[in-house]
């Protein structure tokens, strides 16, 4: 009887926790994914086309050509932006103790986490999941 009417609250409770750990999994390769691209980047000049798009397919494909399945169900590289000092005004040059360094960064925003509980579990957009790191003049 007592293992009847505790059955359901286990349940959920299981549920829960297996939904959030896979949300937290996603996140973390997203971040991984976010790191890797900004690192690729951080070795060639600001402003160029083809490394930004071969970084993006590193964040989402986990390799530069674009080819097979998303690191992350749902994760597209429309979800990637790219911020140097040729497109984004906050990155022109910091200045430091040696001179000046510019800045990459790559974000990762509004990825929608699909529960596979969604009774249990509301579906969650993560916010805005972005890494910055020196790139080389």
């Amino acid at each position: 009887m007592e293992l009847g009417i505790l059955m359901i609250p286990l349940t959920v409770l299981a549920f829960g926790i297996t939904e959030y750990g896979r949300a937290i999994f996603q996140y973390n390769t997203i971040v991984k994914g976010a790191r890797d691209a900004t690192r690729y980047l951080s070795q060639y000049g600001p402003g160029d086309a083809t490394q930004i798009g071969v970084a993006k397919c590193l964040a989402v494909y986990g390799n530069r050509t674009c080819t097979g399945t998303s690191l992350v169900p749902g994760l597209t590289t429309s979800l990637v932006q790219v911020c140097d000092r040729t497109n984004c005004a906050d990155h022109l040059n910091q200045p430091t103790g040696a001179g000046v360094v510019n800045l990459v960064t790559v974000t990762v925003d509004g990825f929608p986490f699909k529960s596979l509980v969604p009774l249990m579990v509301n579906d969650i957009t993560f916010g805005p999941i972005h890494t910055t790191m020196r790139q080389v003049l």
